[in-house]
């Protein structure tokens, strides 16, 4: 058999394989998920019965079906005033200019309009709620929301939320908000740019403080990367909510919005989108993308519920629409970058994006420490996406030590892609725990880490929690992929076709396409989406809806709510939960047929050839070779050369990798002694940054030797006595030690020459001790 043809077999049986799993997951998750929801139904359903059959012995239905008929009807004419009111307010809020939906008063600090290179990007410093102090001396927060179709505000539209968390602790908050229309001409390469400058404005104003903490919400969090690998040199730690850097990722039989671009064209329905805009792209087209993910939430049980709780949520539900309803525009040039180096290239996480000519973003030439906060509940921006980067990026895990590196990654089990942003639970546990850790995780030693966020102390808003730092390998991240990416090469066709089909368009129809367009063309496309108009049909500019409000106000000064033991109110509940069922079961049911349609064409052998020329990983080091990198080579001759501050911070790295993880509390003793104490304190937060990578080095490959060398860095028997103190004073009580730290902390005295471990060691500072003394 010809060698073609057993290769063309091979790999047709694969995708036949991948096909067959991934429709095999999602029918077993179908029949587990919806068989319980279909018990669930007709148990509920015989409690329904059980409510007709009592209100029948208690004297018929009638007062029931007529009290439940006057509350559905006051509950319909409230829902219909309550998408007036909405209506109205798209128009009052694009009428404003779409301003951003924070709830916190802010002061402009730098428009975008006014730099060498306008944009229509605008910071914004946030002004505490009354009783809450900021400190001009404490590290300031910038937070870059998505520019995604949507308006800004999403990262602070409640109290309960990033911002309100870094106000309460006292730290000044920093917002970047864009306007509905970029400014002519307007580049990703030209925001990034101002970006930098926003953020120098923000270092110009703290000038005695750390470099500001960044936070990246969605595609906010791309921009993020994008801005801290092209100017290293100007950020503090980089938190990345729910965002996509590795965008072929996710797994077989999960994730179905990345199989979109290849079943609808790539990247063509985009341009013409944008040349139908008249040079504008419609972001309205993706928040109708968002809302095919999930129709069942966002086109029936959305609006069941506000029905359902129309005395309640009114206000709640008027709230996040007025942001889900802000539509936003992006220039042909900016989203077809946006599509094409990203999206469908996936040339960021490979190293071959680039923002402008001759300007190439390395997500390795990033120097911040990195958070990045994903959840297993994201179908937008699934862990695979968040995490996957980090495996196209480096060699494997030592590599990450070797640059000086901090990325710590959390994975939460149920939230889903908002609620990452917009929940009031994460917020106040895991935005929380993630803003106190930001005072620490300059002290860690570099590498790769889970965040584990376990035990709860405290209730309320004093709750905190037991947090600590698992080291991980680049293995532990494959392994949320089943240490299968071989499904990412039918995207790289996808990329090529995309180019070709783009290319031709660009070549034939394209000059025509322009021609034909006019300023007002492009505003009656817009207006005409159904995005648009379906809001926009409901508000005061129809008059059907002006008896709807004046039914709303009589209703409301005399509500007749239906007893919650109204038969036929449960009877509604039942359907509703079985109507949104049948709707959910459509989706999955696409989704799957989308899947397996994809993996078999993509996967196909033709496809597979077709892949060839986009179907690579970046170059990386070989992992063996690692250790002989000259800048590795130069830090482990200065293996015996150093003094008390090496001595100390190699050890306390050495205590790190005999356990495998660092508590938070340990930590943050740490963080205080590096940064307060001397002879530390005077060193300055970039050569202890240095410290830390050269005897995480020293300590990686040499950890023996790392060891064995104490003796010659501390020469002088106090100075000894001092290291020992302060490593054991960091390391917290014995009874709470690991038997590895307790056997590591043995061996520092024994070739220290000193007395084995007490029982208990210090329990303060001994440094400040020696200070104050």
């Amino acid at each position: 058999m010809p060698k073609r043809l057993a290769e063309d077999q091979e790999i047709a049986a694969a995708a036949l394989q991948r096909a067959t799993t991934g429709y095999a997951r999602r029918l077993e998750k179908l029949a587990r998920e919806h068989g319980r929801r279909l018990r669930a139904h007709w148990s509920e359903a015989q409690s329904v019965q059980q409510l007709f059959a009592a209100a029948t012995r208690d004297g018929g239905l009638l007062t029931p079906a007529n009290d439940y008929g006057v509350d559905a009807w006051q509950r319909a004419m409230l829902t219909l005033d309550t998408l007036r009111e909405r209506g109205d307010n798209d128009l009052v809020h694009e009428a404003a200019g779409a301003p951003p939906v924070l709830v916190y008063e802010s002061d402009v600090i730098l428009d975008g309009r006014d730099l060498a290179r306008p944009v229509n990007y605008v910071l914004l410093r946030i002004k505490p709620p009354p009783g809450v102090e900021v400190f001009d001396w404490k590290r300031p927060y910038l937070i870059i929301d998505p520019r995604a179709g949507h308006g800004a505000g999403i990262g602070g539209f409640k109290a309960d939320s990033q911002v309100g968390v870094a106000l309460r602790d006292g730290h000044p908050v920093y917002f970047l908000v864009f306007r509905p229309h970029p400014e002519p001409g307007q580049t990703l390469a030209d925001v990034m740019r101002a970006e930098a400058a926003f953020v120098g404005e923000i270092r110009r104003r703290h000038a005695d403080t750390s470099k500001p903490i960044i936070v990246g919400n969605c595609q906010g969090g791309w921009a993020t990367m994008i801005l801290a690998a092209a100017n290293p040199e100007i950020s503090g730690p980089l938190i990345i909510n729910g965002a996509p850097l590795s965008y072929w990722s996710g797994r077989v039989g999960e994730n179905p919005m990345r199989y979109f671009a290849g079943l609808f064209g790539g990247a063509l329905p985009v341009v013409m989108l944008a040349d139908l805009g008249n040079g504008e792209f419609d972001g309205v087209h993706l928040v109708s993308n968002f809302g095919m993910l999930n129709p069942g939430r966002n086109y029936f049980s959305k609006y069941y519920d506000l029905f359902a709780n129309v005395d309640r949520d009114r206000k709640t539900f008027l709230e996040f629409e007025r942001w889900w309803g802000g539509m936003h525009f992006m220039n042909e040039a900016e989203i077809r970058w946006i599509v094409e180096q990203l999206f469908i290239g996936n040339r960021l996480a490979r190293g071959e994006a680039r923002i402008e000519r001759g300007r190439q973003l390395d997500l390795k030439a990033i120097r911040s420490p990195i958070i990045v906060f994903t959840s297993l509940a994201d179908n937008i921006t699934p862990p695979q996406q968040a995490l996957n980067w980090i495996i196209d990026t480096y060699a494997d895990e030592h590599e990450i030590k070797i640059r000086g590196q901090r990325i710590i990654y959390m994975v939460h089990a149920t939230t889903g892609h908002l609620g990452i942003f917009v929940s009031s639970s994460i917020a106040r546990k895991e935005h929380a725990e993630v803003a106190s850790t930001m005072k620490t995780i300059e002290a860690l030693a570099p590498g790769l880490y889970e965040m584990k966020i376990d035990e709860q102390i405290g209730d309320g808003v004093d709750a905190r929690f037991l947090v600590n730092f698992q080291e991980r390998k680049l293995a532990d991240l494959l392994a949320l992929d089943d240490n299968d990416r071989s499904d990412e090469v039918g995207f790289a066709a996808v990329a090529r076709l995309s180019e070709l089909a783009v290319e031709i368009y660009d070549l034939s129809l394209r000059p025509l396409v322009q021609t034909m367009v006019t300023s007002d063309s492009a505003r009656m496309m817009s207006a005409m989406h159904p995005e648009r108009w379906s809001r926009l049909m409901f508000s005061s500019q129809n008059l059907a809806m002006r008896p709807v409000q004046e039914a709303a106000k009589h209703i409301l000064s005399d509500r007749k709510a239906a007893d919650p033991a109204n038969p036929f109110l449960a009877f509604e509940k039942w359907w509703a939960a079985g109507a949104l069922q049948a709707i959910d079961l459509s989706r999955d049911l696409r989704d799957a047929s989308f899947e397996a349609m994809f993996l078999m064409l993509y996967g196909s052998p033709f496809m597979t050839w077709v892949a060839t020329t986009h179907a690579f990983e970046r170059t990386r080091k070989d992992p063996k070779e690692l250790r002989f990198l000259p800048e590795v080579q130069a830090i482990l001759l200065g293996v015996d050369r150093g003094g008390f501050e090496e001595a100390v911070i190699r050890m306390l790295i050495l205590l790190a990798e005999s356990r495998g993880s660092v508590r938070r509390d340990r930590l943050q003793r740490a963080a205080t002694v590096l940064s307060k104490d001397e002879p530390f304190a005077s060193l300055g937060a970039e050569r202890r940054a240095a410290l830390i990578r050269e005897q995480s080095i020293i300590v990686e490959f040499e950890s023996d030797r790392a060891i064995n060398t104490l003796p010659v860095l501390l020469s002088e028997g106090n100075e000894r006595k001092d290291a020992i103190a302060v490593v054991e004073f960091i390391a917290g009580s014995v009874d709470d030690m690991d038997p590895q730290t307790v056997k590591m902390l043995q061996r520092f005295r024994s070739v220290l020459g000193l007395p084995a471990i007490m029982l208990s060691v210090a329990n303060s500072d001994p440094l400040a001790a020696s200070a104050s003394a």
